[in-house]
């Protein structure tokens, strides 16, 4: 099989739970693709919805059946869980991850794997969620960059639903902590990270959550503390398997606490009324 047709090969994996205000304008944008052509398949994992989210599902199916969409509906046990179903399914030679409150800008794909193409090394590639770029403390990322932990660890990047990576990523380390609510994408790129040659490219490739705030704001993330839970845990397991220093360690226990409360000021004085 030849390289060309492996990078046309691509598993989209959409959780979804209770999502009937925005699961269509979802998959549209996966229709809306300038190269739909490289998805092989789209599986949608309802993760026990309680609303009309499946109903709308199995119409768009039996309207858009060259899309070639599955859906697998499961008891809800989170979207961690959801996501490793996904996986477990997929038959293409990447996955593409996509949560069911974002929308694919139309290039995305094709960004993506013509970056691949070009530079065969990659295992994992993001994007950005607007236009801004991407910033590592006082470090500017400019065109493609590959990252290391140091960089994971001060900056969360990228943002799930710009993610795509080799499908091998998943057979060879395994899926998401299922037993983990909060930082649960973090713990899983960071296991990428560390194995595998991680790149971000700072363009635009996500319409996020509806153009909602990335913290603080609903949904898991609003939980501030359990998100600051998350990430010491992930960092505890970085120092255990002696993957960052004890100084590192150190420096982002501090840093991730000064992070936390700045976090509560801003969403105090900004998000409420």
């Amino acid at each position: 099989m030849s390289k060309e047709l492996e990078l046309n090969k691509i598993s989209v994996i959409i959780p979804m739970y209770n999502s009937e205000n925005t699961i269509i304008r979802t998959l549209n944008s996966i229709k809306n693709q300038t190269t739909f052509d490289y998805i092989t398949e789209i599986i949608v994992i309802n993760d026990g919805s309680t609303d009309n989210s499946a109903n709308l599902v199995k119409k768009y199916i039996r309207d858009n059946p060259n899309m070639l969409i599955s859906i697998i509906s499961t008891p809800n046990g989170g979207v961690s869980s959801a996501r490793n179903i996904g996986m477990k399914s997929a038959k293409g030679d990447w996955i593409a991850l996509l949560d069911s409150d974002d929308e694919w800008l139309p290039s995305k794909i094709e960004i993506q794997m013509k970056t691949i193409k070009d530079h065969h090394e990659i295992d994992f590639l993001g994007g950005d969620i607007d236009d801004r770029g991407l910033k590592i403390l006082w470090k500017r990322i400019h065109g493609l960059y590959k990252a290391n932990i140091e960089d994971l660890c001060l900056k969360v990047f990228p943002q799930t639903s710009t993610a795509i990576f080799k499908r091998s990523i998943f057979e060879e380390i395994g899926g998401y902590d299922e037993k983990q609510s909060y930082a649960e994408d973090v713990n899983y790129f960071l296991k990428i990270c560390a194995n595998y040659n991680y790149y971000h490219l700072p363009i635009q490739m996500v319409y996020y959550g509806g153009g909602k705030p990335g913290f603080g704001f609903s949904g898991l993330s609003a939980n501030l503390k359990k998100m600051y839970e998350g990430n010491i845990k992930n960092i505890n397991e970085l120092k255990s398997d002696s993957i960052i220093s004890r100084t590192f360690y150190i420096f982002l226990r501090v840093f991730y606490w000064m992070k936390y409360i700045r976090r509560i000021l801003i969403t105090r004085f900004m998000y409420k009324k």
